[in-house]
């Protein structure tokens, strides 16, 4: 695998616990579509914490290529967005940037409301399941969008102003949470969203469009209400950290023994993993900074798992947690019920020395959509296990850093491949790993 003529290969040579501090900026599922938001606005927004991740230069350049000005701001880490001369954009441009990210689904609504008019070509992102874009065009259409299908992706009118719509999502999914209410507050009337997602992410979006001017109500029942507005403004905003690359971190911890203060972290919006990480034997210590993550040193303890939406244990945390498990003693159950392709990841891991098996069965909880539909999406891992060096293809975003974690964790050297793939979510991750004591070199000696 080459990216940019380069061999996109790491050398990782393991059995070295990670020690050190490390910082974890804002949510990668959070700052692109803050960012997105901006389009909506009459003036510039101000976005902080953003971390430097390929999603982020993905709408970045996006959004450029749409003529609005992003640029940095006074502090480091910060965004300056001005929306005021936004602009049809190519279509071969918009293909070339957008070819490896999901998120340019999410630009329909605004342009929509800006333009008349959107391009949407065929959409990448990480292969762990099925994501259907067809069900934001269908949420599209019912705020009153027309859609083309052509050769080189979907063109999108609205003739006249979207209106606001009653939808009930059949899954309470990110994605589509995040197209509604980037779609109706500027829409005519009222949308009311039920069965939505209510992630911090979600709400931190929420909270976004909320500064920009929108009007949005969240019941204790997932449904969400937004009365659309004839204009929004600017923002000023410091997008929250991101949960999901801070647990990542304190899994490494974990499997390699180690000890890491991951600067960033806060504890209201990982509570569930906190309870997971201290069942399964680990040690943590929280203050206003962040939070401590290390292994205590004993016998880690099988635990059973099943991953939900929030407040439900992440599906984003469970592939690293899975490699520290194992290193327990007994059996542990993982019971995937977002993505139904998520534990195939577990073939390297078993060429590396653990002992997982898959299941079609919904085992160790509740029945799940999944059950019947004949997919691997339990798994029961036997441990404690020692981990050998390996050569690894990086299958996606969080099985990628679940392989690194292998490898540390492992005796011997392994051949990481497709590393390239992990600076979509995980900021500097390299440099990370040298600071925190990790033994890593590209291929022919050359040191991270």
């Amino acid at each position: 695998m080459t990216v940019n003529g380069i061999d996109d290969v790491l050398l990782v040579h393991g059995g070295t616990p990670l020690e050190g501090e490390i910082r974890v900026r804002g949510a990668k599922n959070l700052v692109p579509k803050a960012m997105v938001a901006a389009l909506l606005g009459s003036g510039p927004s101000r976005l902080r914490n953003v971390p430097d991740i390929r999603d982020v230069r993905v709408v970045r350049g996006l959004l450029q290529l749409h003529g609005v000005t992003v640029r940095p701001g006074e502090e480091p880490g910060e965004l300056v967005l001005d929306p005021s001369h936004v602009e049809s954009a190519n279509v071969a441009d918009i293909d070339a940037h957008a070819g490896s990210s999901r998120i340019p689904i999410l630009l329909c609504g605004p342009l929509l409301h800006r333009l008349g008019h959107a391009f949407i070509p065929g959409l990448g992102g990480c292969d762990i399941g099925g994501r259907p874009v067809d069900f934001h065009f269908e949420v599209l259409r019912q705020f009153g969008a027309t859609i083309e299908k052509r050769d080189d992706g979907q063109y999108l009118t609205a003739p006249q102003r979207l209106r606001g719509t009653k939808i009930r999502l059949p899954y309470p999914s990110v994605g589509a949470t995040e197209q509604v209410l980037l779609t109706a507050v500027l829409a005519e009337g009222v949308t009311e969203l039920s069965n939505a997602a209510v992630e911090p992410e979600i709400e931190d979006l929420i909270c976004v469009l909320q500064k920009m001017g929108a009007i949005i109500a969240m019941d204790t029942d997932r449904t969400i209400r937004v009365t659309g507005v004839d204009k929004l403004g600017g923002y000023n905003h410091q997008a929250l950290s991101d949960r999901l690359e801070a647990a990542s971190w304190a899994s490494a911890a974990l499997a390699t023994e180690g000890n890491i203060y991951v600067r960033g972290a806060q504890q209201r919006t990982m509570m569930t993993f906190l309870n997971t990480y201290r069942k399964v034997g680990g040690a943590f210590e929280i203050d206003d900074e962040g939070i401590r993550f290390w292994h205590p040193g004993g016998q880690l303890k099988s635990i059973a798992l099943e991953t939900d939406v929030h407040p439900g244990f992440q599906t984003d945390w469970q592939q690293p947690l899975v490699v520290a498990l194992t290193q327990a003693t007994g059996l542990s159950i993982v019971h995937e019920t977002v993505y139904e392709s998520r534990l195939g990841f577990t073939s390297a891991l078993n060429q590396m020395g653990a002992h997982i098996q898959l299941y079609r069965e919904c085992l160790g909880g509740s029945d799940c959509r999944f059950g019947q539909r004949n997919f691997l999406h339990s798994a029961v891992v036997s441990g404690p296990t020692k981990l050998q060096g390996a050569d690894l293809v990086i299958p996606d975003l969080r099985g990628g850093f679940s392989y690194l974690i292998a490898a540390l964790a492992a005796q011997g050297t392994s051949r990481v491949h497709g590393i390239d793939l992990i600076n979509r979510g995980y900021e500097n991750f390299m440099e990370k790993l040298v600071e925190l004591g990790a033994k890593v070199e590209l291929p022919g000696g050359a040191l991270v």
